[in-house]
């Protein structure tokens, strides 16, 4: 760096510093208790929350109540908007049955897709008539549904996708948005096969899938009894456990490791990966056979009378129907159902039958449970998903209500600029799934296009170092930020977000990230000082909430909440109250680079090209001395109050009044360099940066780099206290000796190597060695057991159900008609 360029620099520490002493009596510093803060964040989030479940409330009210005035016509005919054909012509241009004109148009909020604020459109899956009489009453009384839909959206701009899902199949999804049908002219889409809607509908259950494994069971039967394991495993989620066990004359676990045992039914798991004492809800055994010989009464009598808290769901395969009766007897006796498939195209109806059975209870107890999953996404977002399941008289299910809740939202209750530079927020779910973390990247980097496998079930244990010991953790924290390793000491809190499954934790870094410095100027003085925020995150102003606030800048939202005229518009006092004092302490920068460029003629031997200024509430300072020279990656790291860019976190560790040199990733020529000042107790409060001439020189050559994959980051960590240090290195018997030296205030080093030895064509290679699978290591890894949190509702079953409804006429044995059947 030339001396010119370091003069620059302590200029600019020298001004800030003297506004800074203006108001030093001003500041305070504040130590941040992490506890407190996690609660507090916690509370936050539990606010959203509670408004999308009232918004599920509301609908779930307004469909009942639909129902509940609706009569049933089997001879009902009514038009709606079906989502496949709205806008669809026959060949003399005339709109075809169930479609008519149907207005779309772009919305940015819903990532631009062309949508109808006003109306909802019906799904219905392409092996189901749209015009049955059973689907039309249903679609005539959800309409009920669009004005709901249309006011909750205006209460809460930030919902994005409102849905119902009936029992009989069809899917109201609101705004209503066009349906394509793939390249064979089908949608295979059926609400009631989707995981929320299963996990919405029945309460956790612990399943046994028994299968019949017997000479006879060979060749399609096989065939369809493989199928129909795999559609009942289809509907398991992550509370639901499960086992597979084979048989014929004898027992056979499908993982023998796992005799005796639960394993939990998460993606990963289907695979036999995790065991689990069950959930301690619903139980069931699904018997896969072609046939019983007996009732086994005798065994029922001893093991499942008389409380029957077992349910038996037979599914008999093949068309022979000698041993139904047994079968019938079965799932009757036993509070089941009892199907019969006999080709493949029958496996997926029949095995959703159990799931009718096992929503009775939570119907009849008129339970609105509101349920959320981990987190998905979509073609445009990463979001979750909230559902509340309907009912009506007698026990049967007629459907869920649901809405989807971008993470985004989640992220705004939490206010970056008070967990520091390092620290980060991160929630999971009830099963130890991440949804939401900074370290949580569930796209594949090239194009932000394909999803990786697995994303929405990450441990929490994958991505943090898990404690056994201490209630709040320690811990040496390694920081990759995927480019640069930082070495930081993070301390660890959590609580439970309540009325959710969900939990939240906070990781604050040792040092200045437990500390928060707060400043104090009038109003006044902060409006004469000019400053620049990001409108990447709307998070000084809440503009969603009134209609007239949704076009504002966050400047000119800070501007109309510190005017006082609009009592409707909220801000977080705090946070603009910190951003003023920083504007007021930094104001002299922007009088000192307009001069430098002014007089651009003296300074041109500095080449400076950019400088800029970021402080830990979002304010930027930033002055182009050459014009357009801000590049897509560059605008990138422009600071903000949620995203402390890479150059500013590395600047916070260094020594203080120390240079950071950077070499940019994208090109193997050119610097940046950044430095940062020191203000009181060690608290930073701005870092600077200046990027020279040969930057954009690299820029401009298009050279580009290797992009590094998710698991593998090559990297040299420097130990500070070392400042000179030396060795050798071997090159096919020739000793080529050298010297690395620190330089001096900076984190650069001069290395010197001599020149006797030619290294340019040594090879070095790493050889692998293959590792024998261990069996018994993958059977102790299986058998860990981590500790869950349960869902906070059960419905296994209830006195009033209707067991005899449980598959078809059964006749029963005198001994079982003496016993009471629940």
């Amino acid at each position: 760096m030339s001396e010119t360029q370091e003069h620059c620099m302590i200029v600019c520490f020298f001004f800030s510093c003297q506004k800074y002493k203006e108001f030093e009596r001003a500041v305070r510093v504040e130590e941040i208790d992490g506890l407190r803060l996690v609660k507090r964040l916690a509370e936050n989030m539990e606010e959203m929350f509670h408004k999308k479940a009232q918004a599920m409330k509301r609908l779930v009210e307004a469909a009942e109540e639909a129902h509940l005035q609706h009569e049933e016509d089997p001879n009902l005919q009514y038009e709606y908007f079906n989502a496949v054909l709205i806008n669809e012509v026959d060949e003399e241009g005339n709109s075809v049955e169930l479609g008519g004109e149907f207005i779309l148009q772009p919305n940015d909020h819903f990532n631009n897709l062309s949508v109808n604020l006003n109306l909802s459109v019906v799904q219905v899956p392409t092996n189901m008539y749209n015009k049955d009489s059973a689907i039309v009453n249903g679609v005539y009384w959800s309409e009920a549904l669009n004005k709901v839909f249309v006011d909750n959206f205006e209460r809460d701009p930030s919902l994005i996708w409102q849905y119902f899902g009936s029992a009989k199949g069809f899917f109201r999804q609101y705004p209503g948005i066009k349906w394509k049908p793939d390249e064979h002219g089908v949608i295979a889409f059926d609400c009631r096969n989707r995981k929320w809607y299963i996990q919405a509908a029945t309460s956790p259950k612990d399943v046994v899938i028994l299968v019949d494994v017997s000479g006879s069971m060979k060749g399609l039967r096989l065939t369809i009894a493989r199928q129909t394991v795999s559609s009942i495993l289809d509907t398991l989620g992550d509370d639901d456990f499960f086992n597979i066990i084979a048989y014929n004359e004898e027992l056979h676990y499908v993982e023998p490791c796992l005799n005796g045992t639960l394993v939990q039914a998460d993606v990963t798991n289907k695979d036999f990966n995790e065991t689990g004492r069950g959930s301690e809800c619903s139980q069931a055994i699904m018997l896969v056979t072609d046939g019983a010989v007996d009732t086994y009464d005798a065994i029922f009598a001893k093991y499942n009378w008389p409380e029957r808290k077992v349910r038996i769901f037979p599914y008999l395969i093949g068309r022979e129907s000698a041993f139904a009766e047994n079968l019938k007897w079965m799932a009757c006796a036993n509070k089941g159902y009892f199907t019969q498939i006999s080709t493949l195209a029958d496996v997926q109806e029949n095995v959703m039958e159990y799931l009718h059975v096992l929503s009775r209870p939570k119907v009849i107890d008129r339970e609105h449970d509101t349920v959320w999953t981990e987190a998905y996404i979509d073609s445009t977002l990463t979001n979750f998903r909230i559902f509340v399941c309907l009912q009506r008289n007698r026990g049967i299910l007629l459907g869920v209500v649901g809405t989807d809740v971008p993470v985004s939202e989640l992220l705004k209750t939490i206010p970056k600029y008070k967990l520091g530079i390092h620290g980060y927020a991160f929630a999971i779910t009830n099963n130890g799934y991440i949804l939401t973390h900074p370290d949580l990247r569930p796209l594949y980097g090239d194009g932000k296009k394909r999803r990786k496998p697995n994303y929405s079930s990450v441990d929490l244990s994958e991505v943090e170092w898990e404690d056994k010991e201490d209630t709040v953790r320690h811990y040496l924290y390694i920081h990759l930020f995927q480019k640069r390793v930082l070495i930081l000491h993070n301390d660890y809190y959590y609580t439970d977000i309540k009325g959710t499954p969900f939990s939240l934790g906070v990781a604050l870094s040792r040092g200045h990230g437990k500390f928060f410095f707060r400043g104090n100027v009038t109003v006044e003085e902060g409006r004469k000082s000019a400053f620049l925020l990001s409108d990447s995150f709307l998070t000084y102003c809440n503009t969603d909430e009134h209609p007239e606030h949704r076009y504002l800048s966050q400047i000119e939202a800070i501007k109309l909440y510190l005017s006082g005229h609009e009592p409707h518009l909220y801000c977080d006092k705090e946070l603009i109250q910190e951003v003023l004092f920083d504007a007021v302490v930094t104001a002299p920068l922007e009088a000192y680079w307009t001069s430098l460029v002014l007089n651009k003629s003296e300074n041109s031997d500095k080449g400076v090209e950019i400088a800029y200024l970021g402080t830990r509430t979002g304010l930027s300072r930033i002055n182009l001395f050459v014009v357009d020279f801000l590049t897509a990656e560059d605008r990138e790291g422009v600071f903000n109050a949620d995203h402390f860019p890479l150059w500013y976190k590395r600047a916070a560790e260094q020594v203080p009044g120390t240079f950071v040199y950077s070499l940019p990733f994208n090109t193997g020529y050119g610097s940046k360099f950044f430095h940062h000042l020191w203000l009181n107790v060690s608290l930073i409060l701005a870092a600077f940066s200046l990027l020279p001439s040969s930057h954009l020189a690299a820029q401009r050559t298009g050279r580009t780099m290797q992009v590094p994959c998710d698991t593998e980051y090559p990297a040299f960590i420097s130990e500070r206290t070392i400042k000179e240090n030396t060795g050798n290195i071997d090159c096919d018997g020739c000793v080529k000796s050298f010297v690395i030296q620190q330089i001096p205030s900076s984190n650069l080093f001069m290395v010197v190597v001599d020149n006797k030895c030619d290294c340019m064509y040594m090879s070095s290679s790493i050889a692998l060695t293959p590792t024998a699978h261990n069996e018994s290591l993958k059977c102790e890894r299986l058998k860990m057991q981590k500790d869950r949190r349960r869902p906070d509702t059960c419905h296994p079953f209830h006195p009033e159900e209707n067991s005899m409804e449980c598959g078809g006429a059964v006749n029963l044995t005198q001994s079982l008609l003496t016993m009471p059947l629940h």
